[in-house]
């Protein structure tokens, strides 16, 4: 009908964990962090990693509002680069600005999803998407760099099952991005992936390619149910699969079970 609002509502449940995700980073900086501390597995410290975050929700603001930007080619060397370039290009350190800055640029990327800012497919650091998969880029990437503060300021981390859930369309859309070639060359599986609660998908690989789809396959090889948080910090690479098999919170079945513990390692997080 001529006049009607026809944009698409953000995924339920989105917006809400955004907010929510970014208001709880920002409080971990404004209880007197220290913004020297190192990041556990990282080579930055707390106002480095809470810099590159503030600045990663304003490029996402960028592009969910239409402006282009450019931000390497997609490879972890490429995106690990860009990183230090802006960050170099960016003297912040303050817990206070940033804790500011990033829960302002993550309502604005928000705000330009909500008005439908950036029609069709937009041009991301991991290549094109949708406008609501932008949106769950936005969160993945928040919960796991404040997964990294939260470890580094000796606080709870903002990680739930809801959250993990809302996860899934970028990780579906990203997951054949990051492969890594190497460890795909020459094999065909078929693996079904389960969240503790019902969550799935489905990951093909064909003579080393990799196709991701929003359902299981029919018949698949392995089918691997984990636990949601530790499948989130499991696949930004916060977590190795031994202890989280050690402490029952990953399983696997099916014909060809020896498939399992070659999964993880078919990706590069980036």
């Amino acid at each position: 009908m001529a006049g009607q609002d026809v944009r698409d509502p953000l995924p339920e449940g989105l917006g809400a964990a955004v907010r929510d995700t970014a208001e709880e980073i920002a409080a971990l900086l404004r209880r007197g962090a220290d913004m020297r501390l190192p990041v556990p597995g990282s080579e930055w410290n707390v106002g480095e990693a809470a810099a590159h975050l503030a600045q990663a929700n304003e490029l996402m603001a960028d592009i969910a509002a239409g402006r282009a930007r450019s931000y390497g080619d997609g490879t972890p060397q490429s995106l690990a680069a860009a990183n230090e370039r802006a960050l170099a290009e960016f003297d912040e350190r303050g817990a206070e600005p940033l804790a500011a800055m990033i829960v302002a640029q993550a309502d604005a990327c928000l705000k330009a999803l909500d008005e439908g800012a950036a029609e069709g497919t937009v041009v991301t650091p991991l290549g094109p998407m949708g406008p609501h998969v932008l949106g769950s880029y936005l969160l993945t990437h928040m919960l796991g760099h404040g997964y990294d503060l939260a470890r580094a300021l000796g606080r709870p981390h903002m990680i739930d099952r809801a959250r993990v859930e809302l996860t899934l369309p970028f990780l579906i859309t990203a997951m054949p991005r990051v492969t890594d070639t190497a460890r795909t060359a020459g094999l065909t599986a078929r693996y079904s992936i389960r969240l503790w609660g019902g969550a799935r998908f489905g990951v093909t690989v064909a003579n080393g390619a990799v196709s991701v789809g929003s359902q299981p396959p029919n018949r698949p090889d392995c089918t691997i149910l984990t636990e949601p948080v530790t499948f989130l910090l499991m696949a930004l690479g916060r977590r190795d699969q031994w202890s989280a098999v050690a402490q029952g919170r990953v399983f696997a079945w099916g014909r060809k079970l020896w498939l399992a513990p070659r999964f993880p390692a078919l990706f590069k997080a980036p």
